[in-house]
């Protein structure tokens, strides 16, 4: 008997998608992934996978860019989950072979997982019952006291957040890329802490421990086809970076 088995989009419940109505790119992504006819497994009934812990490990270790989308608990996903994958596929289509290097896998997860603040920025003040803004913000609260911001630190980085979502989309999408990668190519524990050390003083520093960037680094490391720099990638890079709104480049370039 298999352990997991095949569900559509269509079959599943997707929660807190009210919440994201505000969020236009939000509706493109959805569409754009059913389109694509964007595929998900699901443990199957007595197949004893059917746990949190279970399910992380073969999402974390196990994923591939041209697999299913992830790997969830039940027949239920949440509306950031599918955005994440949706960044996660349109960063594969538009990498093609290039999103298997070391560098590409990097840059489809720093767009995927900036844009939780971008939805952060764009959420607050217009979805006040929504599930991802009461999980989210606490924990980037938590791993922004753990950084040494204090309460007030973090009111201002939220605030400058909702000022200006693309702008935190881009300036975290820029520091989580810069320093996985240079990670990927340290030669040494010496070199490692010296790429942290240049991450610090970042903006947006506070939330950089917030995403598991050591799962991000050993994946790419272990999976990665290539461990070298990527043109392709760095053209994609170098675009986002000079684009005047990172966010309508990337619906019109990869969601369009």
């Amino acid at each position: 008997m298999t352990s997991l088995r095949s569900v559509s989009l269509s079959d599943l419940d997707i929660e807190d998608e009210r919440s994201f109505r505000h969020v236009g790119i939000y509706q493109s992504l959805k569409r754009a992934m059913v389109a694509r006819g964007l595929t998900f497994l699901v443990p199957t009934e007595g197949s004893g996978i059917d746990r949190y812990e279970s399910v992380l490990l073969l999402n974390l270790a196990f994923w591939s860019p041209d697999d299913v989308a992830e790997v969830l608990i039940d027949e239920r996903l949440t509306a950031d989950q599918l955005a994440h994958n949706a960044w996660h596929k349109l960063a594969h289509a538009a990498l093609g072979e290039d999103a298997r290097t070391a560098e590409g896998i990097l840059f489809a997860e720093c767009v995927a997982s900036a844009f939780d603040v971008y939805s952060v920025g764009r959420l607050v003040g217009h979805a006040v019952d929504s599930d991802f803004l009461e999980t989210q913000v606490p924990a980037m609260r938590e791993a922004a006291e753990n950084a040494g911001l204090d309460e007030e630190g973090f009111e201002a980085l939220v605030a400058r957040t909702i000022e200006n979502p693309e702008r935190a989309f881009e300036e975290l999408r820029q520091l989580l890329f810069d320093t996985t990668t240079a990670l990927v190519s340290a030669p040494g524990l010496t070199k490692a802490a010296e790429v942290l050390a240049a991450a610090s003083s970042h903006p947006m520093a506070p939330l950089l421990h917030h995403y598991e960037l050591p799962t991000w680094v050993l994946y790419a490391r272990a999976y990665g086809t290539s461990q070298g720099r990527s043109e392709t990638v760095r053209a994609m890079d170098r675009a986002l970076r000079e684009a005047a709104d990172p966010m309508a480049w990337l619906e019109k370039h990869w969601v369009g």
